[in-house]
């Protein structure tokens, strides 16, 4: 009854119920949106508004419709076909490209992983201090004792209040003297540089914010909910259902993807007036960020910085450990989801509990986490152009998608999209080598 009532696709809904809230058709899309504010796009974000000023904020503007139209593809890949992008890459593709794919993600996610968790370990240490190697270890068990052992769709209302956090970076902005014109002549009118460091910095805004992890974990909830909800079928098989399947996806993505970006660029924009005004450009974790802040923004707005980053990575960890245990669940054919118990998907949760542990086993290694926190986004980048690419063809595949073939303005922009990707990353390397 409880599933029938929360059922915003439901076309008969229980009488006497109210209609849906916002807050009841916002789900996936909006905990997508929320996890892509994570520690390592926090950094990415305060990088580039610290170096580059107002003059890059104009990339949060443009990529906006372009992360919101993947994103969208995404969900109507799960919604559609009742299967997650792995399930599809397996099913209809050659199977090397299967395993480079998840293979990549994987390593991707963990490095993630590991950087927001040394995100995470350093703001509480700047806050309170005390040993901060404790600090990594509770976060990471915090985070996957909660995928593991929470009922479902208790596991999902965390998520969503944890959402809440990423109010936090709109506060800062408040304690920030803006100059407007600036402000406006940035975000409206692009700039473009033929540096390296321009570049990559455009690459890692780009690959943290259309990121792969996004467009299989967005797409592997959709079958979770589908599964969750009687009412609900695969598309290709209960066609009559697609209007007010689609309609949710549109409202949920594009509501999650607008708040996103939102908190991006008032991240970018509370960096450049502060950091950038007062000459410290090289920003290279959100932490420094966070300290960086202090003596030119106040204590409050350090403060609430730094919460801000402990927030979004107790949101943002499980969902990179999940889409990672999706794809390489579905690509092996074992029981997956989170609304199952741990011992009915024994494979699917360990592999939760592996891509944490290595994430965790990252910050007490050699390698540079600061480093790791910045690449991970150029990475992700990188990773999303094959995705991208096999995603659209897949969306134009009747024995895939049925009768729900995606065309039209959504299918260009898709595509736009994935030519954008393609040509920041080609942009980045070719300066490179110049």
């Amino acid at each position: 009854m409880t599933s029938e009532v929360n059922d915003s696709e439901n076309p008969n809904p229980v009488v006497g119920t109210l209609k849906p809230h916002l807050l009841d058709v916002l789900g996936p899309g909006l905990i997508t949106g929320a996890a892509d504010d994570d520690p390592s796009g926090i950094a990415t974000y305060s990088q580039a508004g610290a170096q580059f000023g107002f003059g890059i904020i104009w990339t949060v503007l443009f990529s906006y419709p372009l992360m919101a139209a993947i994103q969208e593809i995404s969900a109507r890949i799960g919604r559609t076909t009742g299967h997650g992008i792995a399930t599809n890459l397996r099913e209809h593709y050659p199977s090397w490209l299967l395993t480079w794919i998840v293979a990549l993600l994987f390593v991707a996610n963990i490095i993630n992983i590991g950087a927001d968790l040394g995100a995470m370990r350093d703001a509480v240490g700047l806050l309170i201090g005390g040993q901060t190697a404790i600090y990594v270890v509770f976060f990471a068990v915090v985070s996957a004792c909660l995928q593991i052992f929470s009922q479902y769709t208790r596991y999902l209302s965390v998520l969503k209040w944890l959402t809440f956090s990423l109010f936090a970076y709109f506060g800062t902005v408040m304690f920030v003297k803006i100059p407007f014109g600036e402000l406006a002549r940035g975000l409206f009118i692009p700039t473009l540089s033929g540096e390296t460091a321009f570049w990559t910095t455009v690459v890692a805004i780009l690959g943290t914010t259309i990121s792969p992890y996004l467009f299989f974990w967005q797409a592997s909830q959709e079958v979770e909910d589908e599964h969750a909800m009687p009412k609900r079928e695969a598309l290709v098989d209960a066609p009559e259902q697609s209007k007010r399947a689609f309609a949710r996806i549109r409202i949920d993505t594009y509501v999650g993807m607008g708040f996103s970006s939102l908190v991006a660029l008032a991240i970018m924009v509370t960096t450049a007036a502060t950091l950038h005004v007062d000459g410290t450009v090289d920003i290279q974790t959100s932490s420094q960020a966070a300290e960086a802040l202090k003596p030119v923004a106040g204590r409050f707005a350090f403060t609430i910085f730094a919460l801000g980053i402990i927030g979004t990575g107790l949101l943002a960890i499980p969902v990179l450990a999940g889409s990672a245990a999706y794809a390489l669940g579905e690509a092996r054919k074992w029981p997956i989801g989170l609304a199952r118990q741990p011992m009915e998907a024994k494979a699917f949760y360990a592999t939760i509990t592996l891509a944490t542990l290595v994430g965790t086993a990252v910050d007490f290694s050699p390698i540079d986490p600061i480093k790791a926190l910045y690449w991970s986004a150029v990475i992700n980048g990188i990773v999303s152009c094959p995705v991208m690419v096999t995603m659209m063809r897949m969306t134009r595949r009747a024995d895939i998608m049925g009768t729900n073939t995606i065309g039209g303005p959504l299918q260009r922009i898709g595509w736009l999209a994935t030519v954008v990707m393609t040509a920041a990353v080609a942009g980045m390397i070719w300066t490179s080598f110049r």
